[in-house]
């Protein structure tokens, strides 16, 4: 097989975000939040852990702990029983605590737009930095996230494994306006189609377009053999 350039990459790219954009046209973020502090604090919530489950813990954690000012100084305890279903809860206290803190004391308690603050902040971190901030409306980002990481090595847009050398990657064959739906593409069609075991291949618009690397080829069914034949008599 010939060696793709990059050019020839790009526009494969582009032909795959048009197909995913047709046939997911309503794709979002899953997280349900009304204000940058819920999402980032939702962000953080959802490591190792579904969107689904954050959804049901988040309306009773934001009634009691709505913003920096209220859950920089919260009882340990309080927050840790609201978030144990989220797994981790006791360091995921620990991060949601301290970035509370590290708010009010250098932005006012706001969250900041700029993705290397938002980075900065305790357990944040550049991937949830990078989706907090595309969806503020702050600076572009592609982020990657275990879905977007087995989806660009799938479709041959990176051979890396470092989720920033990935981000960089992908950077390089989209438009910076496509980023941010990029990312939400490729994690919607992650959740739906291509699955970490067994992708949907048979069902997948973008078939066609990718070059399946390091899908296990499916087994041939193996054929029954022909049931041997009485003879009467």
């Amino acid at each position: 097989m010939p060696r793709e350039s990059h050019a020839a990459r790009a526009a494969r790219a582009r032909q795959v975000l048009r197909a995913l954009d047709a046939a997911m046209p309503v794709a979002h973020i899953e997280l349900d939040y009304r204000t940058p502090f819920e999402l980032l604090v939702a962000v953080l919530l959802a490591a190792q852990c579904t969107d689904k489950r954050v959804n049901l813990v988040t309306p009773a954690l934001f009634a009691r702990f709505p913003d920096a000012r209220a859950m920089a100084p919260a009882p340990t305890p309080v927050v840790e029983k609201l978030i144990r279903s989220c797994g981790f809860f006791r360091a995921k206290t620990r991060s949601l605590k301290a970035m509370s803190a590290a708010l009010l004391a250098s932005h006012g308690g706001e969250v900041p737009r700029s993705r290397a603050a938002l980075a900065a902040l305790p357990g944040v971190g550049n991937k949830t930095a990078g989706v907090v901030t595309v969806h503020i409306g702050g600076e572009p980002a592609f982020p990657v996230d275990t879905h977007v990481r087995r989806l660009a090595r799938r479709l041959g847009f990176s051979p890396s494994l470092i989720p920033d050398r990935i981000e960089e990657d992908l950077q390089a064959l989209f438009p910076k306006e496509d980023w941010a739906q990029g990312h939400q593409l490729l994690v919607w069609h992650g959740r739906r189609t291509c699955f970490a075991r067994k992708p949907a291949c048979d069902r997948c618009v973008v078939a066609a377009l990718c070059p399946k690397v390091g899908v296990p080829k499916a087994e041939p069914l193996a054929k029954s053999s022909p049931r041997p034949v009485r003879r009467r008599g």
